[in-house]
């Protein structure tokens, strides 16, 4: 039996009845980090895709016990982090990386250049070696080479969100308490939302019948939407709540789209391994709906949190909401 107030698989859970139900909640740490560069950058205007994979191998320098090439061939490969955070397929990735949303591309030495770290559930814990990881990066440096060498950076301090979780100089890394996401205001919500307008302020690339959407009609997103909150809560949370998915989809589908002024947009990620640029694309710009909207804008209120689509890794399919009434 489907409740048609909160969507939950069984009225027994419903929030109405105290004490019933148990919230889904998910530890969430956004570290802000600060830095300075040291050297000439040339980046590109969309900078998330910079990080992936001069990170992934500043990560698997710091935390690589045996130094193998293959992490398949590794005795310990379950108890490393590098492949927690890298290569287990069939989890979502613990991590996002938000890039400045600056269109710079050029940077001298002393300028500065800030990005948040997204972090998920008991991940948070490894926090000492996502800090040392960036350090070595700024070392090897990011972007295009510029007169043989790629753009190197300091790191001068971590936040959280204001607390300090490292300062240079100190050589001390303090694990901060996080707070916590909940699904709770999803069986809570009072907003009376008929409109919303939502804004895509980073690319934004999901598949509706495996392909690319070009296009955002309001259930395209909220399939995205709850794919990845159910998948988050379960590999980092509390597990998934028993919301009926089928119903909110069929639901999301009656919720016109009034106004759209999104488009494609083709981004070139630089590839550190190959050393080149790649083409991708995704969605921007912002679009209007128009329906019963309230039970959604508890799940996309957490989406501006935590991303959505794919490559979020890169910080793609970063959304801001607004509603009306």
């Amino acid at each position: 039996m489907i409740c048609d107030i909160c969507h939950l698989q069984c009225c027994r859970h419903c929030p109405s009845l105290p004490g019933k139900l148990k919230f889904r909640d998910m530890e969430f740490g956004k570290y802000h980090f600060h830095c300075r560069f040291t050297s000439k950058a040339q980046l590109p205007p969309f900078k998330g895709s910079t990080f992936r994979g001069v990170f992934g191998r500043a990560l698997k320098r710091v935390v690589c016990a045996l130094k193998l090439k293959e992490c398949g061939e590794c005795p310990i490969r379950e108890t490393c982090l590098y492949v927690q955070v890298f290569e287990i397929r069939s989890l979502p990735h613990p991590f996002v990386i938000e890039p400045p949303l600056s269109e710079q591309t050029e940077f001298a030495p002393g300028d500065t250049f800030d990005f948040h770290l997204l972090l998920f559930g008991k991940m948070n814990r490894n926090i000492p070696y996502f800090v040392y990881a960036f350090k070595e990066m700024g070392k090897v440096g990011i972007g295009r080479r510029v007169n043989g060498e790629r753009g190197q950076f300091s790191l001068e301090v971590v936040e959280c969100p204001d607390k300090i979780v490292y300062e240079a100089g100190t050589n001390k890394i303090t694990i901060p308490e996080v707070q916590k996401l909940t699904l709770q205001t999803a069986f809570h919500y009072t907003e009376k939302s008929e409109k919303a307008r939502i804004h895509l302020l980073t690319p934004l690339r999901i598949k509706h019948r495996n392909r690319l959407s070009p296009e955002l009609p309001f259930h395209v997103l909220i399939r995205a939407v709850l794919r990845r909150l159910s998948s988050l809560w379960r590999a980092y949370g509390d597990g998934d709540p028993p919301l009926d998915y089928s119903g909110l989809v069929r639901a999301a589908e009656r919720v016109k789209t009034i106004k759209s002024d999104i488009s494609w947009f083709d981004w070139r990620r630089y590839s550190f391994r190959q050393d080149r640029d790649m083409l991708l694309g995704g969605l921007v710009g912002s679009v209007v709906y128009e329906g019963d909207l309230a039970p959604y804008v508890p799940f996309l209120r957490l989406c501006q949190e935590v991303h959505i689509g794919k490559q979020t890794t890169f910080g793609l399919g970063k959304i801001s909401v607004e509603t009306t009434g």
